[in-house]
């Protein structure tokens, strides 16, 4: 299934999708759709409230166990306040009448304010094609890859055993052909492909997922390019004790600043 099949799914019926196996990522699903999908029940609420005009600014996201594929999801949504200008949200992913992924959501209104400050600027890259390309291969790289294709041009790879402070590239969802086809639902997908920044540091595969992440978005969001490529780097901040700490962005491919992430990720080797 594409990307926004998946999305129609949750639009038809939250209380049962079911992620198929061409999405997963080792033996859970790919917790960039599972963000995105938790985004979109929240999205979903806004609009039934009448509150579609309160765009996202930050989310929150846990992964609280690993979610099994082929299994009926149930994705729930609680108005946590509604005030003038903020409204936060939760939502979470249910399996087996167990809670897998939860979210927290600020969607905010514009302010009239007189701070306004210039952007992260994007890293300079190579052009797309000549950096290395990743992409799936069977029984080496997460299927999730068959949708979310990426050029390495920023550090090492993965089990490479170079020792990166950062790593990054440029990434693209596939199946999306409209010119303005990507919302913030599409910016999760995209940001978190990218695996962990620690493990260009190890030798040997090892396993490595997030364990909370964060996610800033900034607003208004311009019209993206569904068949476009977009600028990503992390940088490690600190790793220790089987932990890293990574702080991340994520540009248009002409250099816009769309999000900001923060990650903590677990590391088995």
């Amino acid at each position: 299934m594409e990307f926004r099949e998946l999305l129609r799914a949750l639009q038809v019926n939250p209380a049962s999708v079911c992620i198929p196996p061409d999405w997963s990522q080792g033996r859970a699903a790919f917790g960039g759709l599972m963000a995105a999908l938790l985004y979109e029940a929240m999205r979903l609420r806004l609009v039934g409230e009448g509150l579609a005009d309160r765009p996202v600014r930050s989310l929150a996201i846990s992964f609280v166990a690993p979610a099994a594929l082929d299994t009926p999801t149930a994705f729930e949504v609680d108005v946590l306040r509604s005030g003038k200008s903020v409204v936060s949200l939760q939502a979470r992913a249910i399996q087996h009448g167990e809670i897998v992924s939860l979210m927290q959501g600020s969607f905010g209104a514009a302010r009239s304010s007189v701070v306004s400050l210039s952007s992260m600027p994007a890293p300079a890259i190579k052009p797309v094609p000549e950096c290395f390309a990743l992409e799936y291969i069977e029984g080496v790289t997460p299927q999730y890859l068959r949708h979310v294709p990426m050029r390495w041009g920023i550090g090492g790879l993965p089990f490479s055993g170079t020792p990166s402070p950062a790593i990054g590239g440029w990434v693209q969802l596939r199946g999306e052909s409209q010119p303005s086809a990507l919302n913030e639902a599409h910016l999760l997908a995209l940001v978190d492909a990218w695996p962990p920044a620690v493990l260009p540091h190890l030798k040997a595969p090892a396993a490595g997922s997030t364990l909370t992440w964060t996610i800033e978005f900034m607003q208004p969001v311009p019209p993206l390019d569904g068949q476009a490529w977009y600028r990503y780097k992390a940088v490690i901040e600190h790793a220790a004790d089987g932990y890293g700490h990574t702080s991340a962005a994520l540009w248009s491919e002409g250099g816009q600043l769309l999000a900001l992430s923060r990650q903590t990720v677990t590391v088995f080797g």
